[in-house]
């Protein structure tokens, strides 16, 4: 559900040497159902070219209605479960980090679950994190281990290093006089509040919710949310014929663990992520870094049938 973007090498320090070698290592590295309401444009997606594991740069087109004007092609690079530390090591999330930046995006979203078990890694992760660059800036969430390990140390080491985190509240992005509201609440399991991280956002204005845990998504839709950006599942990590993963045997039991999808008029895309956890490895279930590109509404298209999604 993407595209892997590869280059020819042109020199060791270059770019494209950069982005070779890293997909080369990741070629080498061994919530709940809800049912439909309403109808959103379905994102524009180009077809996966998927390398043995690897790591994938998807490109999801998010078609939103009532997207100011002076929004429309805004960029969103998603990093989400980099989780630094055994499984992990710090030269790859340096990799990611160069790949993001390549992109040159309009705004970096990252939805938590930057560490695992070791407060010991926080530092580290946060510095190489605090390398993204975004014209608008980079903008971070807690996941579930990021508490567990220490919420308040993981959220002060990113601000340390220019990362924003919105903990329960929300920003302001301004374009030529036109407004998005960013939005941003911790782990759903650890006191996530999305009535306050709301207030003061006007009715009806376009926002974007980051959540590290796309459980939230009955409520940003109470909420009409116009688009939820989420991790935690890994999509999966593990997927095996017939016996499926850890969510689900069959492609029904995925909604909302995985890729995109929508619960009314609010849209939701849940990136696979960087990292994996439990075990060091995954199976038909490649890591991901989304580039979303955010594109006004021109019509409206129920989605398919569970059993019919593209790319579950």
């Amino acid at each position: 559900m993407g595209t892997l973007y590869a280059f020819p090498y042109t020199g060791r320090n270059g770019l494209a040497s950069r982005w070779n070698r890293v997909v080369q290592r990741w070629q080498r590295g061994g919530v709940e159902d809800y049912a439909l309401l309403g109808a959103v444009q379905r994102p524009r997606l180009r077809p996966a070219r998927h390398a043995s594991e690897g790591l994938e740069v998807s490109e999801p087109r998010i078609h939103l209605s009532g997207l100011p004007e002076a929004f429309a092609g805004y960029r969103i690079v998603h990093i989400t479960d980099v989780h630094y530390g055994l499984f992990l090591p710090l030269e790859a999330v340096v990799d990611t980090v160069e790949l993001a930046n390549a992109l040159q995006p309009d705004l970096v979203a990252l939805t938590g679950d930057f560490v695992t078990f070791s407060r010991s890694c926080i530092e580290p992760v946060a510095i190489v994190l605090g390398r993204l660059r975004a014209r608008d800036g980079v903008f971070a969430v807690l996941g579930n281990h990021d508490f567990r390990v220490g919420g308040a140390a993981v959220a002060h080491a990113l601000r340390h290093e220019g990362v924003e985190v919105l903990r329960n509240r929300h920003t302001v992005l301004r374009r030529r006089g036109q407004a998005l509201y960013l939005a941003g609440i911790d782990d759903v399991r650890y006191r996530a509040d999305l009535p306050r991280a709301l207030r003061g956002v006007p009715a009806g204005a376009l926002t974007v919710l980051l959540s590290h845990n796309p459980g939230i998504i009955q409520q940003a839709a109470a909420h009409r949310v116009s688009l939820v950006l989420a991790g935690h599942t890994h999509g999966g990590q593990v997927d095996l014929p017939i016996l499926g993963n850890v969510y689900a045997r069959r492609r029904e039991g995925m909604r909302f663990k995985r890729g995109w999808d929508c619960l009314g008029a609010t849209q939701i895309y849940v990136s696979r992520g960087i990292g994996t956890v439990v075990v060091p490895l995954r199976y038909r279930c490649p890591a991901e870094i989304p580039h979303l590109r955010l594109l006004p509404a021109t019509r409206v298209v129920r989605p398919l049938p569970p059993s019919r999604e593209a790319g579950f």
